[in-house]
């Protein structure tokens, strides 16, 4: 055999050779290996609502505004539940009057004696003091629950955030529970990166976790926080007789469920703006 004919063999065998490597490094790393590109930023949204009805007086945030827990967001109809605080005042202090008479007017039939007051008189009378008593704490309690009121006509921040989503403007009315904006938490970001079950075997708590963004490409450190331990099966569904509805056809070619894991973001750098929903590279170091 000419040494021409030995060259282009061991090439040959050279380039067979570095493309099973290949393969093999690909397999591996698509297959064998803990990463996903199916990650997603989360954040805990806080609905905001009205605790008390009334229309919205003042709006003291604008849309994607960081505020601190404790600011105002905004105002409900303030005057109305003021006058019912003073109502409330009023029907108690004529509760407590009447608590007066009616403790002084058992007091003095209960000093005369029994033949000028009957016995079943001085019993009413003592009657009268405890349904005084009773309508007093009745007025004492409204008092506490208008103020209470009045203190929940002012929205604010629970968490510190930003605004997302505001729908509320002066001159809205503010209904009982209605949303009108959502606060996303800004010390609450974490990762959630959607593993097939293939891979699970691979993955344990507190692994080491990097996290790449697709936005800037920026670089997270992390550590596995938790695994989901259930999915939806969209196969579970009933029937009218509340039957199992199994779905009778099967796929050749089954495809690997994905199971949520939260990781937790040990660092965040400062310049950093995060985005709860945005995509990113989740690559877990076991």
């Amino acid at each position: 055999m000419s040494a021409s004919k030995i060259f282009r063999f061991c090439l040959t065998m050279l380039l067979l050779a570095a493309a099973l490597w290949m393969g093999r490094s690909a397999w591996d790393h698509y297959m064998e290996s803990a990463w996903t590109r199916d990650g997603r930023v989360k954040a805990d949204v806080v609905t905001i609502s009205a605790d008390v009805a009334g229309t919205v007086t003042e709006v003291r945030v604008r849309d994607n505004q960081l505020v601190q827990k404790g600011d105002v967001l905004f105002v409900v109809d303030k005057a109305r539940y003021e006058n019912a605080v003073l109502q409330a005042r009023s029907v108690l202090a004529m509760q407590q009057v009447e608590k007066g008479r009616r403790a002084s007017e058992a007091k003095r039939r209960g000093s005369l004696d029994d033949a000028v007051v009957s016995a079943e008189s001085k019993e009413t009378a003592e009657f009268a003091v405890g349904t005084a008593s009773a309508q007093y704490q009745a007025a004492l309690s409204s008092v506490h629950l208008a103020e209470l009121n009045l203190e929940r006509t002012v929205v604010r921040a629970p968490v510190t955030g930003y605004v997302t989503n505001l729908n509320v403007h002066p001159g809205d009315f503010a209904a009982v529970g209605a949303s009108k904006l959502a606060l996303v938490d800004s010390e609450s970001f974490y990762v959630v990166g959607y593993f097939e079950e293939t891979k699970l075997p691979l993955l344990k708590l507190n692994d080491k976790v990097d996290v790449r963004l697709m936005s800037g490409d920026t670089l997270l450190q992390g550590h596995i926080e938790s695994i989901a331990r259930g999915i939806t099966d969209r196969d579970a569904n009933l029937g009218r007789e509340l039957l199992a509805d199994v779905n009778p056809t099967f796929n050749w070619v089954r495809l690997a469920q994905r199971v949520p894991v939260r990781v937790h973001i040990d660092a965040k750098p400062k310049d950093l703006d995060l985005v709860a929903g945005t995509t990113c590279t989740v690559v877990i170091h076991g």
